[in-house]
């Protein structure tokens, strides 16, 4: 009977140390219990005069404290248990933080690493936010973990937007239209506007442009980067492609189109800069080639007197040298809303700028 005895602890034993990420394979509530594989798993044995039974226990790595888990059985063998699951799996919802407007944000740092475990804690999650009146969920996949993409797709959630390193997702639970704001609508360019004490305006040739560009002289343009101001983004661009250092002034005027790359919008800003050096420097990346051209000269390019557009920005510079015209200056603002420092442009009257003394 003792022999008996330690036979049965022995293949019990052996069963608790291989079945850890066997036992969560099987299927129970309609959910993959995966949920073992790549988690810690806890065995104990006992033996009562009636029954067998195993207890295994899926621990997560996560903080406990934090999340919710959910317990569910499955019988092995035949064996079946006298007052308690012979074999449980804890599942634990997804570490989320609340929004401030009723939604939750998953924690992409505490993601399993597992796609089945993944699969398993995502429905779960998804019925405890429902039943806590949750709105929107906020997915965000980093690119380590892609094959969690079309797992969370499948169970509703849309494409939000997607940046270098990861995808952002969104499930909107209410049965009621989605509050959720869209992906960005616009990019956001910029164009230096410089002329020295010659009267003269700095200008480039772009190594890869239109067809219907070859050969004009323009204005240093490029994109603001995440997080930049406009005024930083100009001087930026302007050192970046010619190598002059430069002050911004004003915002002279900007255009506003839309349905270009990929049918976004298109804000670009034409900035009054003021040079503070005159060596050009050619970034010879993306420049073919940079100088100072006299204003008069640039205005008669064909392309120029050709555009209705680049005609009128061209002329509202021309005023503003002029002191015909004023711009839009930045001024720096804390609003109350947010607590954030902002960059608000407006134009003053004020007789005491020297800059700009239009009538």
């Amino acid at each position: 009977m003792e022999l008996k005895l330690l036979d049965a602890k022995s293949l019990f034993a052996s069963q608790a140390s291989h079945m850890g990420k066997r036992l969560c394979s099987r299927s129970f509530s309609n959910l993959q219990a995966s949920c073992c594989g790549g988690a810690l798993v806890k065995a104990s044995y006992s033996r009562s005069s009636r029954d067998t039974h195993l207890s295994v226990r899926a621990v997560g790595s996560v903080a406990q404290d934090k999340l919710s888990t959910e317990t569910y059985s499955i019988h092995i063998n035949g064996l079946k248990p006298a007052n308690s699951s012979p074999y449980s799996c804890e599942l634990r919802v997804l570490d989320a933080y609340d929004d401030e407007y009723g939604g939750a944000l998953v924690d992409p740092e505490k993601l399993p690493a597992e796609a089945n475990l993944f699969a398993s804690m995502l429905r779960l999650s998804l019925s405890r936010w429902k039943i806590e009146g949750k709105k929107g969920i906020w997915l965000k996949l980093p690119s380590e973990l892609s094959e969690f993409v079309p797992i969370a797709v499948k169970e509703g959630f849309q494409y939000h937007h997607a940046e270098r390193g990861y995808v952002m997702l969104t499930y909107w639970i209410p049965d009621e239209p989605c509050m959720l704001p869209a992906n960005a609508s616009h990019q956001v360019g910029v164009g230096g506007f410089v002329v020295n004490d010659k009267n003269e305006v700095l200008v480039v040739q772009e190594k890869y442009c239109p067809p219907t560009c070859l050969g004009l002289w323009k204005l240093p343009t490029g994109f603001i980067l995440e997080s930049e101001e406009i005024f930083a983004g100009a001087v930026r661009e302007v050192k970046e492609e010619t190598g002059i250092d430069t002050e911004f002034m004003e915002v002279i005027a900007f255009r506003h189109v839309h349905n270009v790359a990929f049918q976004k919008s298109d804000l670009f800003f034409i900035c009054m800069l003021k040079p503070l050096s005159t060596q050009i420097v050619v970034d010879n990346f993306e420049i073919e080639a940079a100088k100072w051209m006299p204003l008069e000269e640039f205005l008669e390019q064909p392309l120029i007197q050709g555009d209705s557009m680049f005609k009128k920005i061209i002329d509202i510079c021309i005023a503003r040298l002029g002191q015909s015209y004023c711009g839009l200056s930045a001024y720096q603002v804390i609003s109350k809303f947010d607590g954030k420092q902002s960059s608000l442009y407006y134009n003053v009257v004020d007789s005491r700028d020297s800059n700009c003394q239009a009538s």
